[in-house]
């Protein structure tokens, strides 16, 4: 099996975010995939999407499927991050008040995709943006 996805995730569009990530699910349902490899891919995935609503003016998400993976690659031309070690640390968010105080930023958003991914790796350079590749394995292997 060799599937490959593509979307747009839209910078600042909240009212569509987490739609990639729901898109993305229902394909993995239809290609008759496992359901929590499916739920892993989601939460990941969707943490991801909203990362780049919030913080990198929305980017491109492609999503391979194979026999032995699901890879998903997440590319934008935001600003960058200028300390993705630090980034990477649970409860860490360059989010502002406002967005807080809609219910995002709260700093989980690596943790999460770390969590439920078998790997992850993050490029990122300030001023021309960030890619960021995720792996979840369809085995034990």
């Amino acid at each position: 099996m060799n599937k490959v996805l593509k979307y747009t995730v839209d910078s600042n569009d909240f009212l569509n975010a987490g739609k990639v990530s729901d898109k993305v699910r229902e394909e993995l349902r239809t290609l008759g995939l496992d359901a929590e490899v499916i739920r892993r891919v989601s939460l990941a995935l969707y943490q991801g999407e909203i990362n780049m609503v919030i913080h990198a003016n929305g980017g491109e998400i492609t999503v391979e499927v194979s026999d032995h993976c699901i890879t998903m690659t997440l590319t934008d031309k935001g600003p960058g991050i200028s300390d993705v070690e630090t980034a990477m640390k649970e409860g860490y968010s360059t989010a502002g008040d406002d967005l807080r105080s809609r219910g995002y930023g709260e700093g989980m958003g690596f943790t999460t995709m770390q969590k439920y991914t078998d790997e992850m790796t993050v490029h990122s350079k300030v001023g021309e943006g960030t890619s960021l590749t995720m792996k979840v394995y369809l085995n034990d292997n």
